[in-house]
């Protein structure tokens, strides 16, 4: 693919300003919208089943709009067919109206010629079956979910019914626990909705320009990983995409913009908050350290030895720029800061702040730090943590 001339030059701190706004995270947000408004900014909200404060999906929208009731994430996300979830990024709550610019991957997904799952004989037929006369029903309601108790052996129903959500026949209509409830497409997604007639080229053309909208500024690899495309995928579209091409200092590799994102110069207030290490701002590593200087990765499943920052290290935003990590816990309505780790002295009052508010949210009435990488920091942030909480409870 030949690139053509970059139009726009951008400083590093220009580029990392539009990304945040673009985010989410510069700028008031926009209440009325609430959290539907949030997913249709970004795209894409990834699901993940780990809970600890919360879970990832919930703590997307918290982390833009503040203390917004979990009820309040839950209904918007699920409530009168709004979404639908589909592979994205990973398993990602996805706006309804993008159901048509996933037909790509549905055929893809039927083309395919290996799975790793055998899949008894008539067992999808049934399973459609039981779903047209008795849905939505779990993989428990449908025949049960596993062979044994072993997390990968699915029984032939689960893989069915996970087979027929990947061809688009059936749909992930609400997340119940953390059970996935099934019904089929034709009574879940809007029959204006409801085809697959648009060709694979118009598909990656509107999923490029949503990462791109939803990045304001990416390389090609970080427009590739939003909705993880193929990077052919992304150069076979991108001139068309309505993106443009740009540079920005010290990225090294060319890059696009919104041109909405270039348009108005990013200024606002800045968002201060723990962050999901499942947050599309950090999905990807390489433009996390290219644009924050932050180096961050989910040690969830990382031996506990082995860990640097903590099972659930979540970082902090504040002011814009990536401050220190938190991995928090819960005793009862005590917030835990197990392991906090600061790039400086001057993160503690924003440290201290997002773990008031985030112990507020999750109904917590107290906050107890317990270990911080810089020990003489220990202190300080604990008399700002209380200082905070003093503050929130007037």
């Amino acid at each position: 693919m030949t690139t053509p001339p970059p139009a726009t030059e951008l400083s590093a701190d220009e580029a990392r300003r539009i990304a945040l706004r673009a985010q989410g995270f510069l700028g008031a947000p926009n209440r009325k919208a609430g959290v539907r408004g949030i997913l249709r900014h970004l795209g894409a909200v990834q699901l993940d089943t780990i809970s600890v404060l919360a879970r990832s999906h919930e703590l997307i929208p918290y982390a833009r709009l503040g203390a917004v009731g979990r009820k309040t994430v839950e209904n918007a996300y699920w409530k009168d067919t709004h979404t639908f979830e589909y592979w994205s990024h990973a398993a990602c709550i996805l706006p309804i109206e993008e159901w048509p610019h996933f037909a790509f991957r549905r055929r893809a997904y039927r083309n395919r010629p290996h799975w790793n799952h055998d899949l008894p004989e008539g067992t999808y037929d049934q399973v459609i079956k039981q779903l047209r006369a008795e849905g939505p029903l779990t993989a428990t309601e449908l025949g049960g979910a596993k062979k044994t108790s072993e997390w990968w052996d699915w029984s032939g129903t689960k893989v069915a019914v996970e087979r027929a959500l990947m061809y688009g026949e059936v749909v992930c209509v609400e997340r119940r626990g953390w059970k996935r409830l099934y019904d089929l497409a034709e009574r879940a997604v809007p029959a204006d909705l409801l085809h697959d007639e648009l060709d694979d080229t118009e598909c990656l053309r509107r999923l490029v320009r949503l990462a791109g909208q939803s990045l304001g500024v990416g390389t090609r690899a970080d427009i590739a990983d939003y909705h993880r495309l193929k990077g052919e995928q992304v150069d076979a579209v991108i001139a068309d995409s309505g993106l443009v091409p740009v540079t920005v200092e010290g990225w090294g590799k060319p890059a696009w913009a919104d041109p909405e994102a270039l348009g108005t110069p990013p200024r606002g207030r800045h968002r201060t908050t723990l962050l999901s290490p499942f947050d599309s701002l950090i999905w990807e590593r390489a433009r996390t350290e290219r644009i924050f200087g932050f180096t961050h990765r989910l040690e969830a499943y990382v031996p506990k030895p082995k860990r640097i920052y903590g099972y659930f290290a979540m970082p902090v935003l504040a002011g814009g720029r990536l401050v220190g990590r938190v991995d928090p816990a819960r005793e009862g309505r005590t917030l835990v800061a197990k392991q906090v780790t600061l790039e400086n002295a001057k993160a503690v009052p924003a440290v201290a702040e997002a773990l008031v508010e985030a112990a507020s949210w999750v109904d917590c009435t107290d906050v107890r730090v317990e270990r911080v990488d810089a020990p003489e920091l220990r202190d300080p942030l604990t008399r700002e943590v209380t200082r905070a909480l003093v503050t929130a409870l007037r």
